[in-house]
């Protein structure tokens, strides 16, 4: 009986180290991806000019790395190279969007709620459905202590994706400060 019971000791503590250790590699590998992105877009862009996605795709990376200040500049140099095509398709008008986003996110990292806003604004009149940019401009309106503007950015978030959970549990704790 005491054997049994150290194999499934055992057992279940191999199985975990196991999961251990394929998570551990699963983050390496994304890691080296990232950084590997990360090292040809950068010396790319320090030749020469880059495409809108370039500077975006930059733009995040510096934004998972928590640098603010450098997405802000390659977000704001992904909305100018755009700026300057005469054409814009679908695909570029996709990535002003998302540097827009990115943008606020930056600002709001840095606690520049006001200039966050704008920039959420900004993708919202270019996507009018883009819930992540709902949800930011909630976040952002609430950290201001805007709590009805919150909560309509939230409900309007709630209209387009009726199971977000982050605007669903805002919206209901907005509620009842709004109403109080």
């Amino acid at each position: 009986m005491n054997s049994n019971l150290a194999v499934i000791y055992l057992s279940i503590l191999v199985g975990l180290l196991f999961l251990t250790v394929i998570s551990v590699f699963r983050q390496i590998f994304k890691s080296r991806k990232q950084e590997g992105s990360f090292s040809k877009l950068r010396s790319k862009l320090s030749k020469e000019t880059g495409s809108i996605a370039e500077y975006y795709q930059l733009g995040s990376i510096y934004s998972q790395k928590k640098l603010f200040t450098q997405a802000i500049s390659l977000f704001q140099k992904a909305i100018k190279s755009a700026d300057e095509q005469e054409e814009i398709d679908a695909e570029t008008e996709d990535y002003v969007t998302l540097a827009y986003n990115g943008l606020g996110y930056a600002y709001f990292a840095q606690e520049q709620y006001d200039l966050a806003i704008r920039n959420y604004k900004e993708a919202l009149k270019r996507q009018p459905d883009y819930v992540t940019a709902l949800n930011n401009l909630g976040h952002a309106y609430e950290r201001k202590k805007l709590n009805a503007q919150a909560l309509e950015s939230y409900e309007k978030a709630l209209e387009l994706d009726a199971k977000n959970a982050v605007a669903k549990r805002r919206a209901q704790s907005l509620r009842r400060l709004v109403t109080a």
